[in-house]
């Protein structure tokens, strides 16, 4: 136990023979209930955990590979079944240091914030050691996942380490909930849908000789497409299913005249380089205002959806 809270952790591992040991003994003595979700690995990763001398031990195995999203769900599933109050997220390759689960437990016991979740920007020596091309990648899905998710107050959104409440974990349908590397943007999504409240904490991560599975190209391509989605779904789901609010019609109203504005603007420009004819000024103001007007709402929705960041 932790301050008198029952913690359970969820490991996802795939293909972590190497460090996935490692990573079991060095949990620390308060945590009550060790979850490994073996997803179909390639190596002998369950055998290696199984292997790990732990009474708290358990070792799933996943019949076909779910990704790190379906995986971790699998062990949330069975972290629900145990009497605990607290379930925490920490990747199987090592990356994710211990000794820092302390302060990720500490918001949701002491400040009653009901998810946690590390950020290795608030760290300066492991911002330093983070791969360029995954520190680029994080500052564009960042500013994408704010967008999607509502929560406008937190950075590093692809940071697995997290902590979350017993009652915020059943609150969300799981089933919904993205079983692949999407999964830690999807949370916070989901997370929005109940106002719950989250918060960052500086955690550095260790960067060994570790292979990621991550496929930046796939990334590029596939993550901005399904922030998109989600970002619609949660404005349908909490500003007009739930309580309609003026954000919504301010941002489809919005979206409405300014791609008239801007679409209109484009067939004016194309239509004077073709023709060499001057476009009157009237029609002109026509593709100008809407375009102005339709960015001015834009802008005030996202200011009221920023205002309304769980805090």
């Amino acid at each position: 136990m932790y301050k008198d809270q029952r913690i359970v952790i969820v490991v996802p591992a795939y293909n972590e023979s190497h460090h996935i040991a490692e990573v079991i003994k060095g949990m620390p003595d308060f945590v009550d209930h060790i979850i490994v979700v073996d997803d179909a690995s390639k190596d002998d990763t369950y055998e290696v955990a199984l292997g790990c001398a732990d009474q708290r031990l358990r070792v799933l195995k996943s019949a076909q590979n779910q990704g790190v999203g379906g995986a971790t769900i699998c062990g949330y599933r069975q972290a629900l079944e145990l009497d605990s109050a607290i379930i925490v997220k920490m990747d199987g390759d090592g990356q994710m240091p211990p000794d820092y689960l302390s302060a990720l437990l500490d918001p949701l016991i002491e400040q009653n914030y009901d998810y946690a979740k590390g950020n290795r920007f608030l760290h300066s020596e492991s911002l330093l050691a983070m791969p360029r091309h995954r520190l680029w990648g994080n500052v564009v899905l960042t500013f994408l996942t704010k967008l999607a998710s509502g929560y406008w107050n937190v950075f590093d959104p692809q940071n697995g380490y997290t902590a979350i409440k017993r009652d915020a974990l059943r609150a969300i349908d799981l089933n919904a909930v993205h079983q692949r590397f999407f999964f830690e943007n999807d949370m916070l999504i989901h997370l929005n849908f109940f106002k719950k409240r989250v918060t960052d904490v500086a955690i550095p991560a260790y960067y060994g000789q570790e292979v990621s599975d991550l496929n930046p190209f796939q990334i590029g391509l596939s993550f901005p497409f399904l922030l998109i989605r989600r970002f619609f779904y949660r404005v349908y789901h909490k500003y007009v299913l739930r309580d309609f609010s003026p954000i919504a019609l301010f941002l489809f109203l919005g979206l409405m005249l300014f791609s008239w504005g801007f679409g209109f603007g484009i067939y004016l420009w194309i239509e004077t380089m073709l023709t060499g004819r001057f476009t009157p000024t009237g029609t002109i103001m026509l593709s100008l205002l809407p375009l102005i007007l339709g960015f001015q709402l834009l802008l005030q929705a996202i200011v009221l959806d920023i205002q309304e960041t769980p805090k």
